[in-house]
């Protein structure tokens, strides 16, 4: 697999607090979607829905890195 790299500035300008909330992937989606769409770039949110759910648990997280900050 190859190694995807945290992009330097996140698509959005959302901060979301993953450590320490529900592991379950399900949540982490939910959650992280909601926060996109309460963000300066609501309309990504679609797109996020579609890449985070085309893999598994780490290119979830992959692509949360990707539109969100992570705390």
């Amino acid at each position: 697999m190859p190694l995807i790299e945290r992009p330097s500035t996140p698509l959005t300008d959302a901060v979301v607090q993953i450590i320490g909330k529900d592991s379950n992937a399900f949540a982490i989606l939910g959650y992280v979607h909601r926060c996109i769409l309460s963000s300066n770039r609501p309309e990504l949110a679609d797109d996020f829905m579609r890449e985070a759910t085309a893999g598994d648990y780490n290119h979830l997280l992959i692509t949360c890195m990707r539109y969100v900050t992570i705390k």
